[in-house]
């Protein structure tokens, strides 16, 4: 193999060998762990950078495969979609890899918490590359199982019990997963990916079977994906730290989740046969159903981390709503959304965290006047609340117009009515953590405030939702920029529509 077929095995072992490394580093090595992360998430944008490129300017794509036995293959590439899933994990394992070194300071379980911490980002990145459907089950797999000590991280009573739900929903999902993969194997003989799928020799005899295969995936990745009913994980996973709230949340299990429902649309069954089919209707259905019933659920809880939990139950099936609508604006509104959520949601997650961490506040009733308190923070956090709410310029307001003229563009319109609804929910959820931060007198004591000098909180905490919430105002105000999310949407869409 030449350098450019090495490259998706580079960009994989950036994450995975720096995991090993660091579960071997003693507690006490601090400097040389985080030399170590910082180093090999550097690396990693570096190794993307260029396979970006490639792919962009319709390179070859890149494509790696290795037989563990006969008939069993690894095998990895990254096309348009990979290298949009791997581009956001990458730049985020970097952001989020300084927040947590800063969140976890004189903590505990350093290294086996970046250990775990870097063999979740491994996972996606195969997740994101995976050329067939036993490469992308392995990964899928060891996302969960390098996810649970994250969750139960803290070792609580609490944090075990939600690690033990976590798993039991995760496992059971996998289960169905292997089912459906054999299952389709007997059909199809084939378990690759292909552009416009892989359906174009299947007998109409087989189109039963294959209806109910495509349920059997939606409710394995509906679970990751968390789409309703079988979204009952996340909120209870929020007794995680906050640095993998924000990983859950933006980069690894939901979307990895949403990544697979993707990928079954596109490259396994193909758009064009999934709408023949009649299955792109009930996945229409059961994402509008979690939009609203995500959206009806935050509205309800005074806990932030929870109502941020909630939230995310709704907008990642926004992503699931546009692979749903017929047609390549809704494919651009449905794919841009799978970075645009992830900028807007990693910035409440990393905001959240400073709130608790800095100030002990943890409830949307305690944050009466924080703005004022920690207005650098409660800037970011509003940005990435409007975006949420799909107020222009930031980037959710993108993703929301695209989703709206892909419905038009469908011929459903009762979609644009979920959308109105969903956002007059957000607002209702949102709004009302805006006031009282801003415009509510300011608390004389806070439950347990942590002194940084002239900095309101610790900069290893404050430079990244800055940096994040630049990101959502930066995306939406240069959407049709080259390399922005909504271009690189656009590519994927004429590439897997025609």
């Amino acid at each position: 193999m030449n350098f450019d077929n090495w490259l998706p095995i580079i960009v994989l072992a950036t994450s995975l060998v720096p995991a090993i490394l660091i579960f071997m580093l003693a507690e006490t090595r601090h400097f040389a762990r985080t030399i170590l992360n910082l180093l090999a998430a550097l690396l990693k944008i570096i190794f993307v950078g260029m396979m970006l490129n490639g792919v962009f300017n319709e390179k070859e794509e890149y494509y790696s495969s290795f037989n563990l036995v006969p008939g069993i293959t690894f095998a990895f590439q990254a096309d348009a979609l990979a290298m949009l899933f791997i581009t956001l994990s990458s730049i985020l394992w970097l952001i989020t890899t300084v927040y947590a070194i800063g969140y976890l300071e004189n903590a505990p379980h350093r290294s086996r918490f970046f250990g775990f911490f870097s063999l979740c980002v491994a996972s996606t990145m195969g997740i994101s590359m995976a050329d067939n459907l036993f490469t992308f089950f392995i990964f899928y797999e060891l996302l969960t199982l390098s996810t649970y000590p994250l969750v139960v991280h803290r070792g609580t009573e609490k944090a075990i019990n939600a690690g033990g739900l976590y798993l039991r929903y995760t496992i059971t999902s996998g289960a169905v997963l292997l089912i459906a993969i054999i299952w389709l194997y007997s059909i199809t003989g084939t378990q690759d990916f292909a552009e416009q799928g892989i359906m174009k020799n299947v007998g109409e005899d087989h189109y039963f079977a294959l209806t109910i295969i495509f349920i059997l995936f939606l409710l394995a990745f509906g679970v990751k994906a968390a789409l309703v009913p079988l979204h009952g994980w996340l909120p209870q996973a929020m007794v995680a730290p906050a640095p993998v709230s924000a990983l859950l949340h933006a980069v690894a299990v939901v979307k990895a989740g949403a990544f697979g429902i993707v990928r079954v649309v596109y490259d396994i069954y193909g758009v064009h046969f999934a709408h023949d089919l009649g299955v792109l209707v009930l996945l229409t259905v059961l994402a509008s159903i979690t939009i609203i019933y995500g959206s009806i659920r935050a509205l309800f809880q005074d806990d932030l981390k929870k109502r941020l939990a909630f939230s995310t139950v709704s907008q990642v099936s926004y992503i699931a709503l546009g692979v749903s609508l017929f047609g390549p604006l809704g494919i651009i509104g449905g794919v841009v959304h799978l970075v645009h959520q992830g900028i807007m949601k990693i910035t409440l997650f990393f905001c959240a965290g400073n709130f608790a961490e800095t100030l002990g506040i943890h409830k949307v009733s305690e944050m009466q006047g924080i703005g004022k308190k920690m207005p650098l923070t409660m800037g970011a956090f509003t940005i990435g609340a409007m975006g949420m709410i799909g107020v222009p310029p930031v980037a959710g307001f993108v993703s929301k117009w695209y989703l709206g003229m892909g419905a038009l563009e469908a011929n459903m319109d009762w979609v644009i009515g979920v959308l109105i609804i969903s956002s007059l929910l957000n607002a209702a959820y949102f709004l009302p953590i805006l006031y009282t931060a801003w415009f509510k007198p300011m608390r004389q004591e806070w439950p347990h405030e942590v002194k940084f000098g002239r900095h309101e909180t610790a900069l290893m905490l404050l430079f990244p939702p800055l940096i994040t919430a630049a990101l959502s105002l930066l995306a939406g105000l240069l959407a049709f920029a080259p390399f922005s999310p909504l271009t690189w949407a656009s590519l994927i869409s004429n590439r897997e529509f025609y």
